[in-house]
C-alpha cells in the first residue's frame, strides 16, 4: 500500500489517511449488479440515475427498474446498497428507487444494446 494508492488506506507517522472515494470506484461497484433476468448489469441498463457522494464517505443513489412490476423490485436496491457499501471510503450507503423519469430503453449505453442485440 502507497499512500498514492487512491482505493486502500494508507498509514503514516499522523495516522491513518483514508482511501479516497471516487465515482469511478462506485460505478465500478455498482456495475457488479445485474438483473436477473437481463444479462447486463444495471448501470449499463440506464437504471443508475444519481451518485451523490461526500468526503465522509456517505453515498446516496437513486436508480429506477425497467418495470413497476419488476419482479426483482426489493432485491436490486439492497443489491446495490451492498455493492456501494463494500467500496473502501464507504461509511454509508442509501438507494431510492424513483419512477420519474420512467426508464425507457434509450437510457442503456451502446454496449449494453449490443448485448442485447437492440441496435
Amino acid at each position: 500500500m502507497s499512500e498514492t494508492d487512491p482505493v486502500h488506506a494508507a498509514w503514516t507517522p499522523e495516522g491513518e489517511i483514508p482511501p479516497k472515494l471516487s465515482e469511478d470506484a462506485i460505478i465500478s461497484a455498482i456495475c457488479t449488479v445485474y438483473d436477473p433476468e437481463i444479462p447486463v448489469n444495471i448501470y449499463e441498463l440506464g437504471l443508475i440515475y444519481t451518485i451523490d457522494f461526500d468526503e465522509d464517505g456517505k453515498v446516496g443513489v437513486e436508480m429506477t427498474l425497467t418495470a413497476p412490476a419488476c419482479p426483482s423490485a426489493q432485491e436490486l436496491p439492497e443489491q446495490v446498497r451492498d455493492a456501494v457499501m463494500a467500496v473502501p471510503g464507504v461509511t454509508s450507503a442509501t438507494v431510492e428507487t424513483v419512477w420519474d423519469p420512467p426508464w425507457d430503453p434509450s437510457r442503456m449505453t451502446e454496449e449494453a444494446r449490443l448485448q442485447l442485440n437492440m441496435f
